[in-house]
């Protein structure tokens, strides 16, 4: 009886924890939240939510340990919390690919592009930092690079990277990052780089995962 009663009590938070989940309006703040800390003003902005309605669902994220609060001044920052939130919120995409044909065919051209498009891992990406023989190229707007971006990364938002590409070394190679594993934003770039003859790679994660990884990050522009 005792096993079964821990059993119900694992569900009953799993549960818990799935409800809070089942909202998209939550699945894209927690997507936010998890490239820096935001005030619920700008979390607003970002996902079209009335303030009023963002700082409901923010609320449920929090009591649920999704995110975590901190104070700058007289506003309240809200950050992904600790724990594997992001494993879980790839989790549900993978999950969404596998089940749903409407979503898969959203995302089919993105996966065949990236297929076609040789990554580099973390550690790979590690030792050619350690040897200075790559370029970092985060493709993320601006807001999101100055919250936090890996060592040395040169900030080109994607819709605008065709028109600076003199930026970027010619003769090195480049290795292109956004939001995580599924950002179309580093599949078009690492396209756009190799149309105009620059040698460039994928990075197969993202900001995110490198950050949840406890990797040095840095910050500012």
């Amino acid at each position: 009886m005792d096993i079964e009663r821990a059993q119900l009590t694992l569900f009953t938070e799993l549960a818990e924890i799935a409800r809070t989940l089942g909202s998209p309006h939550r699945l894209m703040l927690l997507q936010h939240v998890a490239q820096g800390a935001r005030s619920v003003e700008r979390l607003a902005e970002l996902t079209g939510l009335s303030m009023a309605n963002a700082s409901q669902h923010l609320q449920h994220l929090k009591r649920s340990n999704l995110v975590a609060t901190e104070r700058d001044g007289k506003r309240v920052l809200y950050s992904i919390a600790s724990g594997p939130i992001n494993e879980v919120l790839g989790a549900l995409t993978r999950l969404a690919e596998h089940q749903r044909a409407e979503i898969q065919s959203v995302i089919s051209d993105s996966l065949t592009q990236r297929d076609r498009l040789e990554g580099i891992s973390r550690e790979e990406l590690l030792e050619r930092l350690r040897e200075s023989s790559v370029t970092l190229l985060d493709v993320r707007p601006r807001e999101e690079f100055e919250m936090g971006h890996l060592p040395g990364a040169i900030n080109i938002p994607a819709e605008v990277l065709e028109e600076h590409l003199s930026m970027l070394p010619q003769d090195h190679e480049v290795v292109a990052y956004c939001r995580g594993p599924h950002c179309v934003l580093s599949t078009s770039a690492v396209d756009t780089l190799r149309q105009n003859g620059i040698k460039a790679r994928l990075l197969d994660t993202g900001f995110p995962e490198w950050k949840a990884a406890g990797l040095t990050i840095e910050t500012g522009a």
